[in-house]
């Protein structure tokens, strides 16, 4: 009798359990699923000296062109930008970022975004929706990783100077009066 009242016992606990664990990432998930909101986002700037290089940005092109060469974009100021179909405040923040891209590519600043954790039916339709620059393809997050930004950071933005540095990272959605400055100064920097 006592036995049935533990194996009775286990699974409500059990199950108390599962959903205490299925709302606490049903809450994490809601940063990303919910309506593009505002954004807005503390940019951490590096000092020059603070710089540590950025790894090296491989990967195949969302678009199925071939390999994102980083030669590409030596020598220039890189925002890149880490985002998913799926994520809301990676919709709110697409226009922003489009629109400091737009001001810029052609004084040496370039773009590139990231795609992580997303159906690449669903990547292609947002990135020919939202962007003009190039993404690549990273369904495990392995690039983000590199640049010590958590894999769940979803979006963030990191900016590369010419020298390739890191020299800013945003860990949550960005405004392009944020993130326009950051680009300025780093234009300014000496090569």
């Amino acid at each position: 009798m006592r036995m049935g009242r533990i194996v009775v016992a286990a699974p409500v606990v059990h199950r108390r359990w599962v959903a205490v664990g299925l709302l606490a990432v049903l809450g994490l998930l809601a940063g990303c699923a919910g309506r593009p909101a505002p954004a807005t986002a503390l940019i951490q700037v590096f000092a020059p000296a603070d710089r540590q290089t950025a790894p090296e940005l491989t990967g195949e092109l969302l678009d199925g062109s071939g390999t994102y060469d980083p030669a590409t974009h030596a020598g220039q100021v890189l925002v890149v930008n880490i985002w998913a179909s799926w994520c809301g405040p990676c919709v709110g923040e697409a226009p922003e970022l489009e629109a400091v891209y737009s001001a810029y590519k052609d004084r040496g600043v370039a773009f590139l975004g990231i795609n992580v954790r997303d159906e690449r039916d669903a990547a292609r339709a947002f990135a020919r929706q939202h962007t003009t620059y190039p993404s690549i393809v990273d369904p495990s997050s392995r690039l983000m990783l590199g640049f010590n930004v958590h894999p769940n950071a979803i979006p963030a933005t990191i900016v590369i100077d010419r020298q390739g540095r890191v020299a800013a990272i945003a860990q949550s959605a960005i405004v392009a009066s944020e993130l326009e400055p950051v680009v300025v100064a780093l234009l300014e920097e000496s090569s």
